[in-house]
């Protein structure tokens, strides 16, 4: 990934680039499982989409929640410039956060439980980085679908906040906001960590346990 950026400060949706008309090409299939990584997906599906700093580290932590998971795929939310690639997200101009979208059987696995992956594969009282990884786009956020969503994601950070500091740490700097367009990044950037073993990923967690979510149902 591109270490140490500097650019600590939103853009205005004045300030950011234009972007594009046409989506940034990507993979069609899921490297992982072989599944469909766009959509549509097969009925009963939902999804879901956070921000945890690198997204290469993050995806690998819910394709390895197992079956459950239909597809995960890497990508940009949260900011004003359309169909954006990868360096232009980087240069703190577009207002993205890197995120990773998870489509999941809820029969299967609680939205409870990917929150839970959430919390506590990242530190979420960082502000605008991720231990070394620093600049906008990896700020800590949690996009909602709907709202079950937005209640369970709001419920699971002021769980936490307590979880946290009974354990002295800071306050979370976690944004909670409804999903708007996810575009998906370039084909390299997807499920890389599965493509290059020995990639980079810079998360690291708290240690200190979410104390949500209910784990995989029957």
């Amino acid at each position: 990934m591109l270490f140490m950026r500097k650019t600590t400060a939103l853009p205005s949706a004045a300030e950011a680039l234009p972007g594009r008309a046409s989506p940034i090409p990507t993979a069609t299939w899921h490297f992982v499982n072989g599944h469909q990584l766009q959509p549509p997906y097969p009925a009963g599906l939902e999804r879901a989409v956070f921000g945890l700093g690198c997204f290469w580290g993050a995806e690998r932590k819910f394709w390895k929640l197992g079956d459950a998971i239909y597809a995960t795929a890497v990508g940009y939310a949260g900011g004003h410039t359309p169909n954006p690639s990868y360096e232009e997200v980087c240069s703190g101009r577009t207002g993205h956060t890197e995120v990773v979208l998870a489509v999941f059987d809820p029969k299967r696995i609680s939205y409870d439980q990917l929150l839970k992956t959430f919390w506590e594969g990242h530190n979420p009282t960082q502000g605008m980085r991720q231990g070394n990884d620093v600049g906008t786009q990896y700020r800590s956020a949690i996009y909602t679908f709907g709202d079950a969503q937005r209640k369970a994601a709001d419920g699971s950070r002021t769980a936490y906040q307590k979880a946290l500091a009974a354990k002295g740490l800071g306050t979370i700097t976690t944004g909670v906001a409804p999903s708007g367009e996810f575009y998906f990044a370039e084909d390299y950037h997807q499920q890389y960590l599965a493509k290059n073993p020995a990639g980079y990923c810079g998360l690291g967690g708290t240690g200190v346990s979410c104390p949500i979510g209910a784990g995989v149902t029957a």
